[in-house]
């Protein structure tokens, strides 16, 4: 079982680790249990993988102030919180600190199953789009600064005369440096040559 299938449960209550634990492993999926917050993040990997499914009300560290220390060192694993009876507004508040699901107390398995793959689909999305951003920053490293200025009037929508005009060039040269840049980018056209730079601009 590959380290992206891993699941990490954290409760404070033996009873829920075990039952998610038995239930997760049931399907296939890697599982580690935690009986506290303080805990996991003591054992918690450089480049952790998989995803997260914590219990929201817990002594020492709730699992809502462990979302928040986890996006607060940049680490963007996906993170399921559990809550109980009357504490929806917890859950709220958790998928606003950046929770991607929350599960209610007593479970339905396949709710719960469903939750976990959604999760783990979605980290496998980012880190996809992650490599991909990689591999357009060195794209875009390739290019001249010519090349660089060209592109940057084409992203903003100008026409090849007017990034003429601003560059101090004639149209045809512009069209030179445009198809550079669309070889260099591997670029099949200009909406996703526009596509490649939005992702890897901050948002």
């Amino acid at each position: 079982m590959p380290d992206a299938d891993l699941v990490h449960v954290i409760d404070d209550d033996e009873a829920v680790r075990d039952s998610l634990t038995f239930l997760l492993r049931a399907a296939d999926f890697n599982v580690v249990a935690h009986q506290s917050a303080t805990h996991f993040l003591a054992t918690l990997p450089q480049g952790i993988e998989g995803c997260v499914i914590t219990d929201v009300r817990m002594p020492d560290m709730s699992g809502l102030d462990l979302l928040k220390r986890l996006r607060g060192s940049s680490c963007m694993i996906p993170v399921i919180v559990m809550t109980g009876h009357g504490d929806i507004q917890l859950a709220v508040e958790a998928m606003k600190a950046g929770a991607i699901d929350f599960l209610e107390k007593p479970f339905d398995d396949d709710r719960v199953l469903t939750a976990v793959r959604a999760a783990l689909d979605a980290r496998r999305a980012q880190d996809e789009r992650a490599g991909k951003r990689s591999e357009i920053g060195e794209r875009l490293e390739s290019l001249s600064q010519r090349e660089r200025q060209v592109l940057d009037g084409l992203v903003a929508g100008l026409p090849n005369k007017t990034i003429a005009h601003d560059l101090g060039i004639s149209p045809r040269t512009v069209e030179v440096y445009r198809a550079n840049v669309m070889t260099k980018m591997q670029a099949g056209s200009l909406s996703e040559l526009v596509r490649m730079v939005l992702l890897v601009q901050p948002s």
